[in-house]
């Protein structure tokens, strides 16, 4: 018999705070988390906003010295690793090392490194190169700097699956422990990529909005005048525990991860396959997996990106999965406040389902002043609302035609 996994922990930082508490209070409050950047000068670029992560004080979780050595990626995945880990109540000395694991997925890593690196190699030579180039660099080496820090000999690696690349993480953690293989997995994403070259390559693919003088309203998921998504930048970890690991130490449980469903369009490298065909598979292979029948889900955290093409499909899959049921389903998009955190979205993601469910309140989808005809779904614009959450769905797609579905749910006291 397969291994129930709980989430026991989580670790955030995020455009709208850098603490799972600062962050959730922001998407409570509507607040935005998108700006003008700042990091560099933005004056050529026919984009010229972001939802950059604020005054996050890596010094509390990293050496100095290290710091130096580490995309900045690599930091923000550290700092909300170890907000996690805390949170859970683990107590690494008396952990079987040997049984805790790290799956860090990141859509693209050092991005921010590379260029710095590759500039004083064209200026200065190969000389100058620094030797950390290439660790700072990897997608990897977010999950491995975890490992080492707190000793985790478990199964470790990255997932790169674009913007699902941290569902993905989850989703495979999970497997780990169903199959036995591990009683602790650290898992979900880490994303640094508002660099030049990155905004460069989005703004000539035409992906993200060009609102620059409306920021804070630029992310206008399901809005008939969206025009892109907004850039973002984060990370966000939790901690998964099988259930009688969990008991058995005696840990707060925030709820369950019951399955999860991947699949791939097969249909272009940017664009979804118009008729959500790949997304509504996603989520039906999630729910079997979990033995959840569509009439018992009640509240889908959208992928929710603000593309013209994307919200269209995914409303069409929504439809196609929950039929006439599908407009009564509370669904919300977290990106309208905090952009789109790319490689480490699925993992802010669900921690805004399980919060949810805590809480028992579904955060509104800010910025729908004019609603798109054909994306006619319940998207939560009015206002938060009250909502009593028993099985949730959290969506989240990535260039490629990836797709990743998970389903999660609350843990009742009798269980």
């Amino acid at each position: 018999m397969r291994s129930r996994v709980v989430v026991t922990g989580f670790g955030v930082v995020s455009p709208v705070g850098n603490t799972v508490d600062e962050f959730w209070n922001s998407l409570l409050e509507g607040k935005s988390g998108v700006g003008s950047i700042t990091r560099f000068d933005t004056s050529a670029y026919p984009t010229t906003i972001a939802a950059e992560v604020k005054n996050l004080d890596t010094s509390a979780f990293i050496e100095k010295k290290e710091l130096r050595r580490m995309d900045t990626s690599e930091q923000y995945a550290v700092a909300a690793s170890e907000q996690a880990i805390k949170d859970s109540g683990l107590d690494l000395e008396t952990l079987d090392l040997d049984k805790c694991g790290v799956v860090i997925g990141s859509g693209i890593g050092g991005i921010g490194t590379f260029e710095k690196q590759h500039s004083l190699l064209e200026k200065s030579g190969p000389g100058r190169v620094s030797p950390f180039f290439i660790p700072m660099m990897i997608i990897d080496m977010c999950a491995g700097y975890v490992s080492i820090k707190y000793g985790f000999r478990g199964p470790n690696y990255a997932t790169v699956s674009a913007c699902a690349s941290s569902a993905q993480a989850i989703a495979n953690a999970m497997h780990i422990i169903q199959r036995g293989e591990a009683d602790v997995m650290i898992a979900g994403g880490s994303e640094a990529a508002i660099t030049p070259t990155a905004l460069a390559g989005f703004c000539q693919a035409k992906a993200i909005s060009r609102r620059n003088n409306e920021p804070e309203r630029a992310s206008r998921p399901f809005d008939i005048d969206r025009d892109g998504f907004v850039m973002g930048e984060g990370s966000a970890i939790v901690v998964l525990e099988s259930y009688e690991h969990a008991k058995a130490r005696g840990a707060r449980i925030y709820g369950e991860v019951l399955g999860a469903g991947s699949t791939a369009d097969a249909y272009h490298v940017t664009a979804p396959v118009p008729d959500g065909h790949g997304a509504r598979r996603a989520m039906e292979m999630a729910l079997k997996a979990a033995a959840i029948e569509p009439k018992q889900v009640n509240y889908i955290n959208t992928h929710g990106t603000a593309t013209p093409l994307g919200d269209i499909s995914e409303t069409k899959a929504i439809k196609q999965v929950f039929g006439q049921r599908a407009s009564e389903i509370p669904c919300n998009s977290t990106k309208s406040m905090i952009g789109h955190m790319l490689g480490s979205a699925g993992a802010i993601e669900l921690i805004t389902v399980f919060k949810s469910i805590e809480n028992k309140i579904v955060h509104r989808t800010i910025n729908v002043d004019n609603p798109d005809p054909e994306c006619d779904l319940d998207y939560v614009t009015e206002g938060n609302r009250k909502c009593d959450i028993r099985y949730a769905i959290s969506n989240s797609f990535g260039f490629g035609g990836h797709n990743v579905s998970l389903i999660v749910g609350r843990i009742d006291d009798d269980l």
